[in-house]
């Protein structure tokens, strides 16, 4: 068995942690896939760049009522993935030969296999080969991931599903795709195919989609998605089954029987963590019924010295919360006597759809349950001077606030650019800026998309 000083598992945000600070650590990194993780191989990153050229090819359909004539002539997919994996790939081969051959990395040893528990601090590591190699030190960050969950459908494992980690590689666009899910993954993968021309189906087993976001926007945003896709809500998958080149998925509803075919189906229901596959029971490692590691405030497991981050421990499943994660492990390794805290207060989140969505704090369901008071506004991308240029008719600003102390609780926008327009509210809820102070202390560009929040912010009834 091989003693390091410190066994990081996992290369997405877990790889961030080394720097020249560790050189005189003998380290090992186990990965037991692609280097540079979830976000950067198959997640937010490769993501958001087919959004974006989704983006470009809806704009036609929406300039006429604007007055301007445009057609799109096409969808070339191959350029399209090929210019976006072509970027993406060399990262992550680089990533690798850096950490593997550097010299740099002179005090690191990557061992590219699956890591196994056995005992507490003892990971049993399985190579390509299948040859397998003991590891132990005293220091471990588990920073494993997460995994796309599939369904118990009968006949789904025969009919050659794609999940997101898959669906962004197809050798060609498929004419019909259906969605099984109805989250963020679902969300964002119907807007980039339906904009490239595909006939989107989505299948939810619930009655709206986005459930999880504010209920005006998961509304709001369930029925601009019922007028764009084929959307079933309340449906059972019954079975799965493939007819030649078609994928037909059975169906029960609310008025029975019904059956969906299309060339590809999509699983979205939702992520795992891995931490079933470093089986983290027999490290004496702690988790939840979802699967997540249990961490204190310090991002310690159950076992002294035994660190996690990420999805494989984290219910947010986001990149960013996986850097700050990550920086205040590589802290608090360095720095044991002297240890740093996670916050999680303001957690943001944005949806990479059409009409795009963000969100930080409080719903309202969620204050309304916790019995504090609030008060709430609402304002409408189409009653500022940009949206009037935009003709936007259906985003809008939500806001939930302390009546008392002007905090912000919670902010919920869907509409243009949702994302970038609601970080002064993240900074705001961060830093304990009051609304009307945020509102009138600073000058608001004006004709710019961010008045919204300025006209949301002065309509909260503060006393």
């Amino acid at each position: 068995m091989r003693t390091f000083d410190l066994v990081i598992v996992g290369t997405g945000s877990g790889n961030s942690i080394l720097d020249q600070r560790f050189g005189d650590w003998n380290v090992a990194i186990v990965e037991k896939g692609v280097f540079g993780g979830t976000c950067l191989n198959v997640g937010c990153i490769p993501t958001k760049m087919f959004v974006h050229t989704a983006d470009l090819a809806a704009t036609p359909a929406a300039s006429a009522r604007l007055g301007v004539d445009s057609t799109l002539d096409g969808v070339r997919w191959g350029d399209i993935r090929d210019r976006i994996f072509g970027r993406i790939d060399p990262i992550a081969s680089g990533g690798r030969e850096y950490r593997v051959s550097h010299a740099d990395n002179a005090n690191v040893t990557v061992f590219e296999g699956t890591g196994r528990f056995t005992a507490p601090k003892v990971l049993e590591v399985t190579l390509p080969d299948g040859t397998s190699e003991t590891i132990t030190a005293p220091k471990f960050v588990l920073a494993a991931g997460g995994r796309a969950v599939v369904p118990d459908v009968p006949g789904l494992a025969d009919v050659g599903y794609e999940t997101s980690d898959t669906i962004m590689r197809l050798d060609k666009l498929p004419e019909k795709l259906t969605i099984l899910g109805s989250g963020f993954v679902a969300a964002e993968f119907a807007h980039v195919f339906s904009s490239y021309g595909v006939d989107v189906t989505v299948v939810a087993r619930s009655g709206a989609l986005l459930r999880r976001e504010d209920d005006e926007i998961s509304e709001r945003f369930t029925e601009l998605a019922s007028a764009r896709w084929d959307v079933r809500l309340d449906r059972k998958s019954v079975r799965a089954e493939r007819a030649g080149d078609v994928v037909r998925l059975h169906l029960e509803g609310p008025s029975g029987a019904e059956t969906v075919e299309s060339d590809v189906l999509l699983v979205a229901v939702g992520r795992t963590p891995n931490s079933d596959i470093l089986d983290t029971t027999a490290g004496g490692i702690a988790t939840v019924p979802t699967g997540h590691v249990v961490v204190d405030d310090h991002q310690q497991t159950t076992v002294d010295g035994v660190y996690a981050l990420g999805d494989i421990s984290s219910p947010y499943e986001l990149k960013h919360v996986a850097n700050h994660e990550a920086r205040v492990v590589q802290h608090n390794l360095l720095h044991p006597e002297d240890r740093k805290a996670s916050d999680h207060r303001f957690v943001p989140h944005a949806v990479f759809t059409s009409p795009q969505i963000a969100s930080v704090g409080l719903t309202e369901r969620e204050a309304a349950a916790s019995h504090q008071r609030y008060v709430v506004a609402v304002q409408n991308y189409s009653d500022i001077a940009y949206g009037w240029a935009m003709e936007d008719t259906t985003g809008f600003v939500k806001l939930l606030a302390d009546p008392v102390t002007g905090q912000l609780l919670g902010a919920h926008i869907m509409g243009p650019q949702a994302a970038s327009v609601i970080q002064p509210l993240i900074q705001a809820m961060s830093f304990g800026l009051p609304a009307h102070e945020m509102a009138r202390g600073q000058y608001w560009i004006h004709p710019g998309m961010p008045e919204v929040v300025e006209n949301a912010l002065l309509k909260l009834e503060l006393e």
